[in-house]
């Protein structure tokens, strides 16, 4: 193999991470992937680890032990955060949007690749310490959003279903209230194989304003004996003030609608402003 020049390697192993976040990666992967040796592929990680953090581009961690090596996380700046959901919040606080029922319309902009993924790497952000072994949303608008996030942890993403699919084996199954003020009974199916009892479930979701269909995905995940270490969505209503699930973390807050006068309003949550 002819010799690597460093500005080649630095340019695959920036490559290479940012493909696989959150995973640790040893040292020794490199040096055999580059034909180099520990203490070059050691001062490679400290040359990329000074641009991520000038350019706003994640952050690398060292992990000691047997086991360790190298991580890297994707991050987003309090200011980039900040900028990024007052944008969003701006074109979501579009009547045209208003759907009968009081609801928003947001699948496209949640559907939007570059859109999806910012998201995502902001709720990563907020459960990098929870160290959650899977997301799992409910089918099927939270999807692209969930899939960031699992991506961007590093995780599988375990859908629910409203109701089971042939192709996934047996399926457990559980009823929920859904709707605002309870107004409904339905049903949330999961297969057996999709979760392991004992793991720790984030779990994400595009809208919250009861919080039914959330509560149901709790529920769920102690049916399966699972943990779960966190609920964040893309956006919340002001009303009802309480939720079915405690604790859930939103990015946004829709704190008007009137259909009549045809005004909707939607703002980052005061966490992210």
């Amino acid at each position: 193999m002819d010799r690597i020049k460093r500005s080649e390697r630095l340019g695959a192993m920036a490559a290479f991470l940012m493909a696989s976040p959150n995973r640790i990666h040893t040292l020794g992967t490199f040096c055999e992937l580059f034909g180099a040796a520990k203490s070059t592929v050691s001062e490679d990680i400290e040359l990329l680890r000074a641009s991520f953090e000038a350019f706003g581009q994640g952050e690398l961690t060292t992990v000691a032990g047997a086991a360790g090596g190298v991580r890297y996380r994707a991050t987003v700046s309090p200011g980039q955060t900040s900028a990024f959901l007052r944008k969003l919040a701006d074109r979501l606080s579009d009547a045209g949007r208003l759907l009968p029922g009081g609801f928003l319309y947001t699948s496209d902009v949640s559907s939007e690749p570059e859109t999806a993924e910012m998201l995502g790497r902001i709720l990563a952000m907020q459960y990098y310490d929870r160290s959650p072994d899977l997301v799992l949303t409910m089918e099927t608008k939270g999807i692209p959003i969930a899939m960031m996030t699992a991506r961007t942890l590093g995780v599988p993403l375990v859908i629910a279903r409203r109701d089971s699919r042939a192709y996934e084996g047996s399926a457990v199954k559980i009823n929920y209230i859904a709707g605002g003020s309870g107004e409904r009974i339905e049903t949330m199916a999961l297969a057996r194989r999709a979760v392991t009892g004992g793991q720790r479930a984030l779990i994400i979701d595009d809208f919250m304003k009861g919080g039914g269909t959330l509560r149901g995905m709790v529920d769920m995940m102690a049916e399966f004996q699972a943990e779960v270490v966190g609920v964040g969505v893309m956006i919340s209503t002001l009303q009802p003030e309480k939720k079915r699930v405690a604790g859930a973390k939103s990015l946004m807050v829709l704190t008007l609608v009137d259909a009549q006068q045809g005004k909707v309003a939607v703002v980052p949550a005061e966490a992210f402003r």
